[in-house]
């Protein structure tokens, strides 16, 4: 049955003529008329009778407003819940992260979203800068990561927002040769074992450059993607490497920053475009933009 129909129907229970149904609603009588006969049809019932010049219900009538109402309440609940949605940050976000962007960010995320009532669903995807956009597919907002020098994702059903600089220093075992200096020289570096991640992630870029400053191609012992596997065995003396400066956490390693070449890598917040104007993803991108400033600022 027709909503629009029950509506009339519920309108002619309350103002008892159809002259008034159709002044309150702005129809004319014989439009009024009509639909009520069209509802009728769809019930297979009668659902008013005449009563000298006036209309009244029958009982299947009678039955019947009492579903309308309880029906067009619902609608008019669901109505007014969508409304609260559409204002205010309610719902579910899909997130995608790499480890190491979650491991610093996403529990401040998570947090804010879950002070304002916006439920995170979030998995790690550790992909390179270039296979973010194909995660839109899965995932409302996903934060990724590239080598700065490299240039920023682009294209018509992508948005991307950068987030933060974070500088990609040389990992030293304690008591290296290097370890008493205050910064190391990529000349420095020659002939060093490294532990590196696989390549097209922005560590690895980082040490290509290293590469291409010295003119001598660095001797790769291990490919780990895994920052806590790499921190271990820098410290068992089997290597060195390039880690991200916020993302080091054992306490006997030597952490160094690197002259002579461009170190860092860059998280972007990719969406499509639009997204942000659901306040649900919107209250999420603000979340990833303080816990960012906040990381930044210690």
């Amino acid at each position: 049955m027709d909503v629009v129909r029950l509506r009339i129907l519920r309108e002619l229970a309350d103002r008892g003529t159809v002259a008034a149904t159709a002044a309150a609603l702005s129809m004319t009588p014989s439009a009024v008329s009509q639909q009520l006969k069209v509802l009728a049809r769809e019930a297979g019932v009668s659902l008013l009778e005449p009563d000298g010049r006036r209309l009244r219900f029958t009982d299947a009538g009678r039955a019947l407003v009492v579903r309308a109402d309880e029906v067009l309440d619902a609608l008019d609940r669901a109505a007014d819940e969508m409304t609260a949605y559409a204002r205010s940050p309610r719902g579910r976000v899909r997130v995608a992260s790499f480890p190491s962007g979650a491991a610093l960010l996403l529990p401040a995320v998570l947090e804010a979203a879950g002070a304002i009532g916006v439920e995170l669903d979030v998995s790690d995807e550790d992909v390179p800068a270039s296979a973010a956009p194909a995660l839109l597919a899965d995932y409302d907002v996903v934060l990724t990561h590239r080598d700065e020098r490299s240039a920023p994702l682009s294209g018509p059903r992508v948005h991307v927002e950068t987030l933060m600089r974070e500088p990609i220093d040389v990992v030293l075992p304690p008591g290296h040769r290097l370890a008493a200096q205050d910064r190391v020289q990529v000349d420095e570096l020659v002939g060093e074992r490294w532990i590196s991640v696989r390549g097209g992630f922005p560590v690895d870029d980082v040490l290509l450059s290293v590469a291409a400053v010295t003119g001598i191609r660095a001797r790769v012992m291990h490919r780990i993607n895994d920052f806590r596997v790499i921190e271990e065995l820098v410290a068992a003396g089997h290597g060195v490497a390039l880690l991200p400066r916020y993302s080091v956490l054992h306490p006997a390693l030597v952490r160094l920053p690197l002259a002579g070449v461009r170190a860092a890598r860059i998280y972007e917040l990719v969406t499509r475009p639009g997204a942000a104007r659901r306040p649900a993803v919107g209250a999420v991108l603000d979340s990833f933009r303080a816990a960012a400033a906040r990381k930044l600022s210690m």
